[in-house]
C-alpha cells in the first residue's frame, strides 16, 4: 500500500529535495506540495493525503495553524513537522496541536521515509532523547504558556498499568519497547495504547505523551 505526501514548506528547494527522497520509495509517493500553512489545509481536503510533512515558519498561515486546522476537520492525513531543531520554540505547541511528531530538516532519506512510515501507520514519530530534550527546554520558556496540568480526575480513570503505559509512551518507547520494558505481548501494550486513547480522548500517541507532561505524570530532567 502506497503512502501518500503532501509536503508542505515555502522554500522551494526543500520541497524538491524531499519530494525526490520520497518519490524513490517504492512505497511512498508524493501527492502535492504547498507553498503556506493555507494552501496545505486545502490541499489536504483536496488531494486527501495519509502524511502532511508541516514546516512551522511559512507565510499567510504558519504550520502551528494549519495543524490545528486540518486536525480539526477530522481528515485522517497525520501531520509531521519539519525543524531545523536548535530549538525551534514552536515545536511543542504543534504537537500541543495534533501533530503526530516531529523531524529534523537535515534527516538523512533513511530517516526521513521511516519517519514517514511510522507517522503513517499511527504511531508516534518521538525519539526519547529528542523528547527529553525538546520537553526541558520548553518547560524552561518563560515566554510559553502552558495549560495547568488535568485534575486527577481527567487521568483517574485509566488503570495502573495503563498509567504506566502512558508514561512510558511520554518517555518515547515504542509499543515494542514497552512490551519489553512491562514483560508483557506487544498485542497486550496495543490494547493498553488504544484504551488510553480513548478514555482520556486523544487521537493519537503524541497527544497522549504531551497529556502526560502537562498532567505532571512526567516531568522533565
Amino acid at each position: 500500500m502506497t503512502i501518500r505526501v503532501l509536503i508542505a514548506d515555502d522554500q522551494m528547494m526543500v520541497r524538491e529535495g524531499f519530494s525526490v527522497l520520497l518519490n524513490a520509495m517504492p512505497d511512498i509517493e508524493v501527492a502535492g506540495e504547498a507553498v503556506n500553512g493555507r494552501e496545505a489545509v486545502d490541499k489536504v481536503r483536496e488531494l486527501r493525503p495519509d502524511v502532511v510533512l508541516m514546516d512551522i515558519r511559512m507565510p499567510e498561515l504558519n504550520g502551528i495553524e494549519a495543524t490545528r486546522e486540518i486536525v480539526a476537520a477530522d481528515v485522517t492525513a497525520k501531520v509531521l513537522v519539519l525543524t531545523t531543531f536548535d530549538l525551534d520554540e514552536y515545536v511543542y505547541q504543534a504537537l500541543r496541536a495534533g501533530a503526530s511528531g516531529f523531524l529534523l530538516k537535515d534527516a538523512s532519506a533513511r530517516r526521513l521515509a521511516e519517519g514517514v512510515r511510522v507517522v503513517a501507520s499511527g504511531e508516534a514519530l518521538l525519539a526519547p532523547s529528542v523528547t527529553k530534550r525538546l520537553i526541558t527546554e520548553f518547560s524552561r520558556l518563560a515566554g510559553t504558556p502552558r495549560r495547568p496540568g488535568p485534575a486527577p480526575a481527567a487521568y483517574g480513570e485509566l488503570t495502573e498499568r495503563e498509567t504506566e503505559v502512558l508514561v512510558l509512551i511520554a518517555q518515547g518507547l515504542s509499543n515494542a519497547e514497552i512490551a519489553e520494558r512491562l514483560v508483557v505481548a506487544e498485542s497486550t501494550v496495543k490494547t493498553h495504547v488504544s484504551r488510553i486513547l480513548v478514555k482520556l480522548g486523544l487521537r493519537d500517541r503524541t497527544q497522549a505523551a504531551v497529556f502526560a507532561y502537562e498532567a505532571r505524570l512526567v516531568t522533565p530532567g
